[in-house]
């Protein structure tokens, strides 16, 4: 285990973090990326990348992306392993709701020791997945492999089950709440509307099904087993 006293800052932890969750997604890991999903000046993603390439934690050729190395891939690990399973902690024994756990989660991540997430580990059952469907790390830094496909990527007939939502907006999970959408509910993908419309989704068991029109951000953020 890491002593706390020998873990990079949070900063590096949560750069480490976001670049990991860009290319989990497929999504190209820039400047601008990178800039949208931290919310911060160009000018300081760009000299965070300079010092994580000193690190050793990531390479970066000018005008191509940005790709996790051994060490900072392993790292990231480290740091999704804490904040998945203080996630599932703060759901499973503090019965908070999915929508909350998240910046809780955020802040907990850095001030925790490899001690005691193991020993949440152990209390939880050695989870795989935390409450929105994501695999949580192993210790030794194994991640399972997804076998779900995102919403907005399965045809018309398709049958499954919600598996994970790739989002922590809180607004976003209590509408997903709401309606019915959370991990295990069936799914009936109906018909994708032309013209860029909506996906036509079925929700819930067929005799108590509800119909359901949904746009982009939505069909793109849950991903489903069949």
């Amino acid at each position: 285990m890491t002593s706390m006293a020998e873990r990079p800052s949070a900063s590096v932890e949560d750069y480490v973090r976001a670049i990991y969750g860009l290319s989990e997604r497929g999504v190209a890991v820039t400047n601008a990326t990178l800039t949208q999903r931290l919310g911060l000046s160009p000018s300081s993603v760009s000299g965070m990348i300079t010092k994580l390439a000193q690190l050793g934690l990531v390479t970066h050729v000018r005008y191509r992306s940005v790709e996790l190395t051994a060490d900072g891939r392993r790292l990231a690990y480290d740091v999704l392993r804490r904040h998945r399973l203080l996630e599932l902690f703060l759901v499973e024994v503090l019965d908070y709701t999915w929508d909350e756990v998240h910046p809780e989660a955020d802040a907990l991540e850095h001030a925790v020791s490899d001690e005691l997430i193991e020993h949440i580990a152990a209390k939880l059952g050695n989870p795989t997945h935390d409450p929105h469907g994501d695999p949580i790390p192993t210790a030794d830094g194994i991640v399972e492999k997804p076998t779900t496909r995102l919403l907005d990527q399965v045809e018309p007939g398709t049958i499954g089950t919600i598996a994970r939502v790739w989002d922590t907006d809180s607004e976003l999970l209590r509408y997903l709440t709401d309606h019915g959408m959370t991990l295990g509910a069936r799914i009936e993908v109906v018909e994708r509307k032309p013209f860029g419309g909506p996906l036509v989704v079925r929700i819930g068991e067929p005799a108590q099904a509800e119909t359901h029109f949904l746009g982009t951000e939505i069909a793109g953020t849950l991903s489903i087993r069949t």
